[in-house]
């Protein structure tokens, strides 16, 4: 996901979206572990849009 269009959420699209990616990640953690991991790529990526979120969120607090 782009960075814009992390800016333009609000902060419950934010927290939704977050959750939705911690799924995610425990879905392919699950599937590593089994041995059925298509795309390990796809963990980094999860794993940076994670921090993006974060850091989207913690600026928004300063901001607000």
């Amino acid at each position: 996901m782009k960075v814009n269009e992390l800016k333009e959420m609000t902060k419950e699209e934010l927290d939704q979206q977050l959750v939705d990616i911690k799924k995610e990640q425990f879905n392919l953690k699950l599937q590593q572990v089994s041995g059925q991991l298509e795309k390990p790529s796809r963990m980094k990526e999860l794993r940076r849009t994670v921090a993006r979120i974060k850091t989207i969120q913690t600026a928004k607090k300063v901001e607000g």
